[in-house]
């Protein structure tokens, strides 16, 4: 994560909000912002990746693939995932993008882990990173408050052990368009003085259709991946949901049966980093998971997107 803290404090002094409402209806108190010239999505996972292959003694160029799940890449093309590759050494990986909002890191993982189970591949990068600073209108209160940017990063290598990537469920309904997006820059509405003088260079939201449709979905899939697989809330171990708003990571909990103790929480520090969220969790919570426990993953995005992944943590903390 960047260094530079946004605080709400600070935001109140941008717009026409306060601390005490933010928190109250997103739980969020501060977030991390990438600054300076020049500084893309590429700096925050590049960081997070080579950070990851010290602490694994992996070597780079052993890496046979790296997928990146982000929304803001450093640019339209290249794939962020390819200036990724470049920085860190991965002279022997392929690579590319994956664009599903906040739903991106677990399409990446479930996307990642095919190339594992047909053995393809024995290194699989996989990297969640949004520098949602550089597409968010700091004028906009329903969008300014909740993001933030941040990046993280997971190695998939095979295993005969029973652990790792269980099961997954993906879902979209591409009618949620209209409800989060961000109009231009892309090929309909290609950048004109019009669309920048429009603010259509920003990510916009129709908070409460996007409330409504993320409670209902990332709750019930949760739900359903359990009882997929036969557990009970006894038997789930955490709850690593996507951190866009804390009342519906705790509706999401609800729905699961599962207890306050067992919900990974970091919105407060980061706020929302889109596709960074569930590794920065993961990343925070590393010293208190131990090798075999069960983690059902949620998440919630716009297109709209949506999934939940079956997860049995792989190894001990050191």
């Amino acid at each position: 994560v960047p260094d530079y803290i946004l605080t709400n404090k600070e935001l109140e002094t941008m717009v026409d909000t306060s601390d005490e409402w933010i928190t109250t209806r997103t739980g969020i108190k501060e977030r991390r912002i990438l600054k300076g010239e020049g500084q893309g999505t590429s700096v925050m996972a590049a960081a997070a990746a080579k950070g990851l292959l010290e602490k694994t003694g992996t070597n780079p160029e052993d890496i046979d693939l790296i997928i990146c799940a982000t929304v803001t890449p450093d640019m339209v093309f290249p794939a962020t995932a390819n200036v990724i590759s470049a920085e860190i050494g991965a002279v022997n990986a392929f690579s590319y993008d994956i664009g599903a909002a906040c739903s991106g890191f677990l399409y990446a993982l479930t996307t990642g882990s095919q190339f594992i189970e047909t053995g393809k591949y024995k290194k699989v990068l996989v990297i969640g990173a949004d520098k949602m600073s550089s597409i968010i209108d700091y004028t906009d209160r329903t969008t300014c408050i909740i993001f933030g940017d941040g990046a993280g990063a997971v190695l998939l290598e095979p295993t005969t052990e029973d652990v790792g990537i269980i099961d997954s469920i993906h879902k979209v309904d591409g009618k949620g368009a209209e409800f989060l997006n961000m109009k231009a820059g892309g090929s309909r509405y290609p950048a004109t003085v019009e669309t920048v003088t429009a603010k259509e260079h920003y990510a916009r939201q129709d908070g409460a259709t996007v409330f409504k449709f993320a409670v209902t979905n990332m709750a019930d899939y949760a739900a359903k991946i359990m009882e997929r697989n036969n557990l009970t809330a006894d038997q789930v171990d955490w709850l690593v949901a996507h951190q866009a708003n804390k009342r519906i990571i705790d509706a999401t909990a609800q729905r699961m049966g599962i207890t306050d103790e067992k919900v990974m929480m970091n919105i407060a520090k980061y706020g929302n980093t889109t596709s960074g969220t569930i590794p920065l969790l993961l990343w925070d919570y590393e010293s208190q998971l131990k090798k075999g426990d069960n983690l059902i993953m949620a998440a919630f995005g716009g297109g709209f997107t949506w999934g939940a992944i079956y997860l049995k943590w792989a190894y001990d903390p050191k």
